[in-house]
């Protein structure tokens, strides 16, 4: 992982002293972007943080919206966005931000920073989150690994110890198991592991949850705010391709009206939990249309064109990464270039 890390940073900085990503902007650019957040908080100085990918600081995205502000693009809101792409308007450019998952940190940390921005946003909750009973899997993961030097667990029927007493060996565990559990055929075979872990290692998941993420009175505070929308994301965030048809769609339906009975208004806009290739499909595309959302995205990698406009329940967003703290990067990223090599020069890949 970190190698693959160090290769695409080297990528990402060859774009940009170049030159490159300035003239690739005229062409592959777009319309504008949705971008990813996760968690925003204060740095941390554990070594061993293997989902730190997902977090990045509040003096980093104030960097970023400050940045936005200056470069002339438009922070938009996902209402918009669907208004615009609908319209087939050529606007000057514009990003809309979208934060997954409904941690507290966004409360405490990213919302003061957005607020004095007065920059629109949206996140993305999972229903059982909110309710204080969701299973954040990847955060138990680290937990278990983080707090001992050996790690014992059933994977395929089958004892496996890992001996992790440094952050290296630590790191090599988490993707060794991590890797496994996303390869699982089913939801239930991944959740199991993890329960079975957090049993075993005093974890316990429930705590987690209402510690790390907004419970519905938070939500509603937030919800208050016009700058604030709302997004529905599953009950239990599911990877939703490892869900028959029935359950994906219950999970899509019976998360939006849980936010609806507790927030006072049903979510318009979707985020697929994990969100990429593996993770939501064309049949998952077609639920959250038939679901009535106006919008959904994923989390493959890629800025928008008009063209998204027929597929407005498939749209791709760039991730700000919190391994790639650096303005230079995500200038780069949204430039479209990277997405576009990635994605083979097509504007859409929702297949």
């Amino acid at each position: 992982m970190a190698d693959r890390k160090s290769v695409f940073r080297a990528g990402l900085d060859t774009l940009y002293f170049s030159g490159a990503h300035r003239v690739a902007r005229q062409f592959l650019a777009g319309e504008g972007a949705i971008l990813t957040f996760h968690r925003v908080r204060p740095a941390r100085a554990d070594p061993f943080q293997p989902n730190g990918s997902l977090e990045i600081t509040p003096q980093f995205l104030d960097e970023v919206l400050t940045s936005l502000r200056a470069e002339g693009i438009e922070i938009v809101t996902l209402d918009e966005v669907h208004r615009r792409l609908m319209a087939g308007e050529r606007t000057r450019r514009f990003v809309a931000l979208t934060f997954d998952d409904g941690f507290r940190d966004n409360l405490e940390f990213a919302w003061p920073v957005l607020k004095r921005h007065q920059a629109p946003f949206t996140i993305y909750v999972p229903s059982d989150f909110a309710e204080g009973r969701g299973e954040l899997w990847w955060i138990v993961l680290e937990m278990a690994i983080a707090q001992h030097d050996q790690i014992e667990v059933t994977l395929d029927g089958a004892e496996h110890v890992f001996d992790c007493p440094t952050a290296e060996t630590k790191q090599a565990t988490f993707e060794a198991i991590y890797r496994h559990l996303r390869t699982r055929e089913t939801e239930a075979e991944l959740r199991q592991v993890c329960r079975e872990l957090a049993f075993g290692y005093g974890i316990d998941i429930g705590k987690l949850c209402r510690e790390t993420c907004m419970g519905w009175d938070e939500l509603a505070f937030l919800a208050n705010d016009p700058l604030v929308t709302i997004g529905a994301h599953t009950v239990m965030h599911p990877i939703l391709m490892k869900l028959s048809a029935e359950a994906a769609r219950a999970e899509m339906l019976d998360g939006a009206r849980a936010i609806a009975a507790n927030l006072g208004k049903m979510p318009a806009h979707f985020a697929y939990p994990v969100g990429g290739t593996d993770a939501a499909g064309p049949r998952e595309f077609a639920m959250a249309a038939g679901a009535g959302f106006k919008t959904a995205v994923t989390t493959r990698p890629g800025v928008l064109f008009h063209d998204h406009a027929r597929y407005l329940t498939a749209l791709p967003r760039i991730s700000v990464n919190g391994a790639f703290q650096r303005m230079r990067y995500l200038d780069v990223l949204l430039s479209g270039a990277p997405s576009a090599l990635i994605n083979r020069f097509r504007r859409v890949a929702a297949a």
